[in-house]
């Protein structure tokens, strides 16, 4: 694994200054730590056993620049890395993951520059593997930076001064930096009890029933033995607010949805505070640069500026078991009044056996029969029980699902973004609606923010002749499909999104057991 130092470009390795270091006497001979690299005759082996290959790599690069000196001047310039190392508490990172020796020698500067670059990398990209954990497709032709050569960039430039280099790493994005400061804050209290509600019937305002006791302990309440178990105005709103705060919907009513957000314990609301901080890394480059953002969890559209939030609207998103896909890619034409032609899982699950049970689901719902090549086909003369290879298309109009716009990008699982003429599920949380495309609430406000004024007119009157029709976006605005179940708005309140797919467990355990 170490017998030969891997390279990057040359050329972009050439602009990374050489950082001197201060241990080497003037006379000195220089000392030169490659060697220590290599396996399996090297010294320092309990150092290089822990590293992966990529660890392994990025090591070897960073010595490699620095022609092999060592990184690390004195007892005083190790301690600027231990104040660093202990911050990554902060960030939801265990600084134990990243130990210093406590000898002086060559082996130990390789550990400390081996915690080091990990922790920088860790930063800039994130401490677990997400295409192993929460797959995020990328369209090929998007670029970003490589997380090795990025880390490496900082550790170079900055080795004498951690604090900058530690800086520079961590996500400048202000929805990093505001829910690591809440983060901070909380790590260091401690882990508050509340009581488990019990399942029951719907408990709607004004209601008596015997949890009603417990609901106001739970939300922070003084408790009231006058009417002990009356839900009560003051609890009613304090159950909203509740809701509104946690993704649901703010209608006071004490419902399974609620009730789960309620009993959920401490230490997971903890945990979803760092793994939503390893997300954010993970998705950092994506969010800078994302014109259009879906946060799935929370079914919420957001249009954003360099990180920042200019607006937000609902969305509908894919249900359990036709999930919604996470994805990178740029929003490059429209479809004006479109038609549909139903996906082949929909087709199979949903259509055909509407149609075997009443023929006239067809003529309600004014859609035609193709076959592949795009004959319309008699509807009569098809064997509903065994229809072969054939495709249903809706025509453009108020029933068509689409709306009047579909927004279209490269993918690779044929979904889109699209009006709706469902507009009262927009009101429902948490929305779990469609087969796997977004249904946007405000489409036409969305526009605004994607077209310039005289192309938007333009796009407003081609909806209005109610024809077919595709439009090319004169700039593609870049569109981030994300998941995250935590964030703090602008405002420092922090807000909770439904895990829908239930996809923090699995993040809670791999971050506990340390990541890879």
């Amino acid at each position: 694994m170490f017998k030969k130092c891997a390279s990057y470009p040359s050329i972009l390795l050439l602009t990374l200054p050489l950082v001197a270091n201060a241990m080497e006497a003037p006379d000195a001979q220089p000392v030169d730590l490659r060697p220590l690299l290599m396996q399996p005759a090297s010294p320092c082996t309990t150092v290089l056993a822990s590293l992966d290959d990529s660890m392994a790599t990025l090591l070897n690069n960073f010595y490699a620049q620095r022609d092999g000196r060592p990184a690390w001047r004195d007892g005083s310039h190790l301690h600027l890395l231990q104040e660093q190392l202990a911050q990554l508490a902060d960030d939801g990172l265990n600084p134990t993951d990243y130990p210093l020796a406590q000898t002086e020698d060559h082996c130990s500067d390789l550990q400390a520059s081996s915690s080091y670059l990990r922790a920088l990398r860790d930063l800039r990209s994130g401490r677990l593997d997400q295409q192993q954990l929460e797959p995020l497709w990328r369209d090929p032709q998007q670029t970003r930076p490589d997380p090795q050569l990025a880390a490496l960039s900082i550790a170079l430039l900055h080795v004498d001064d951690p604090a900058v280099a530690f800086t520079s790493a961590r996500p400048s994005l202000p929805q990093y930096q505001r829910l690591r400061a809440v983060y901070a804050y909380e790590r260091l209290q401690p882990l508050p009890s509340w009581p488990a509600l019990p399942t029951g019937a719907l408990l709607r305002p004004g209601k008596q029933d015997a949890r009603v006791p417990l609901l106001r302990e739970r939300l922070n309440l003084p408790a009231d033995e006058a009417q002990a178990e009356f839900y009560d105005p003051s609890t009613v709103s304090a159950l909203a607010d509740f809701q509104a705060r946690h993704g649901l919907k703010p209608d006071g009513i004490l419902g399974p949805a609620s009730l789960s957000e309620l009993n959920l314990d401490a230490p997971t609301r903890r945990a979803q505070l760092r793994v939503n901080l390893e997300r954010l890394r993970w998705l950092a480059d994506d969010l800078g640069q994302a014109q259009v953002a879906i946060n799935v969890a929370a079914a919420e559209l957001l249009v954003l500026q360099q990180g920042e939030e200019l607006w937000r609207t609902r969305t509908q998103i894919g249900r359990v078991e036709r999930q919604t896909p996470l994805l990178a890619s740029r929003i490059n034409r429209l479809t004006l009044n479109p038609t549909w032609t139903v996906p082949p899982t929909i087709l199979r699950e949903d259509k055909l056996p509407a149609i075997r049970a009443d023929r006239s689901y067809l003529s309600e719902h004014e859609m035609d029969v193709y076959d592949h090549a795009g004959n319309w086909l008699d509807p009569e003369q098809v064997d509903w029980d065994n229809p072969g290879a054939i495709l249903l298309r809706q025509a453009a109009g108020a029933k068509n699902p689409l709306g009047q716009v579909a927004l279209r990008f490269a993918n690779p699982f044929s979904v889109y973004l699209h009006d709706t003429p469902s507009r009262a599920l927009f009101d429902k949380a948490p929305r779990l609606f469609s087969s796997g495309c977004v249904r946007v609430e405000a489409v036409d406000s969305l526009l605004t923010w994607l077209l310039p004024q005289e192309e938007l007119v333009t796009v407003q009157t081609r909806i209005a002749s109610g024809k077919t029709q595709q439009y090319r976006l004169p700039q593609p605005a870049p569109l981030l499909i994300a998941y995250w179940t935590a964030e703090v708005d602008a405002d420092g309140q922090l807000r909770y999104a439904p895990d829908s797919y239930q996809h923090d467990a699995q993040l809670i355990q791999a971050l506990l057991a340390g990541g890879s």
